[in-house]
């Protein structure tokens, strides 16, 4: 019986690192980041950003099944460096913020992809539509404390969706369709460590 005792203490031992592993973390917003990239007639690359976006993350880096991210960008703060070019982006030509002020991914799987590297599939949603996405994600890093005893980690996640897809039709020939995404974040762990 007392075997069976100490048996079952050790087991607990073991097991309770495992399950505080998985941790809360908030996107930091004035250190992260959303770009596009999209062909211009077919000869050059133009690049945007979204400046303000928010998110959260559970990470567990021993067991990925419990492992969720959510992004939401505001889609007004567009930022291309052409005002004129800003303005239709956010018309119903292309966004149409008025009626969809925000982007929203929401993951349903996470997985490895090799050493810090991972695959996040999930729900991108532009326009009111919704199609599976899969983000290829460096990180993410190993964790660092700031000046206040808080832990930072960074992940770069990539993506190419086709913008017809999403309802954007417009300027054939001139706007490419193929747009390449890339969020990069700095997430803060927040408090909590429960599942």
């Amino acid at each position: 019986m007392k075997t069976s005792f100490l048996l079952a203490v050790s087991a607990l031992m073991v097991a309770a690192p495992a399950a505080a592993q998985t941790s809360q973390w908030q996107l930091d917003p004035a250190h992260s980041s959303a770009q596009f990239a999209v062909r211009h007639m077919g000869i050059s690359n133009v690049r945007g950003t979204f400046t303000k976006l928010s998110g959260t993350a559970r990470y567990d880096p021993a067991d990925f099944k419990n492992d969720s991210v959510e992004v939401t960008i505001e889609v007004a703060s567009v930022d291309s460096r052409v005002e004129m070019r800003d303005n239709d982006l956010r018309s119903d030509h292309f966004f149409d913020v008025q009626k969809y002020p925000t982007i929203t991914f929401r993951s349903t799987k996470v997985e490895s992809a090799g050493a810090d590297k991972l695959k996040i599939t999930g729900d991108l949603t532009i326009r009111g539509i919704t199609k599976p996405v899969t983000l290829d994600v460096d990180g993410p890093s190993k964790p660092v404390k700031d000046g206040q005893g808080r832990l930072h980690m960074g992940v770069s996640a990539m993506a190419t969706v086709n913008r017809t897809d999403f309802g954007m039709t417009g300027y054939q020939g001139i706007a490419g369709n193929e747009v390449t995404l890339t969020i990069d974040a700095e997430l803060v762990q927040t408090p909590t460590n429960s599942k």
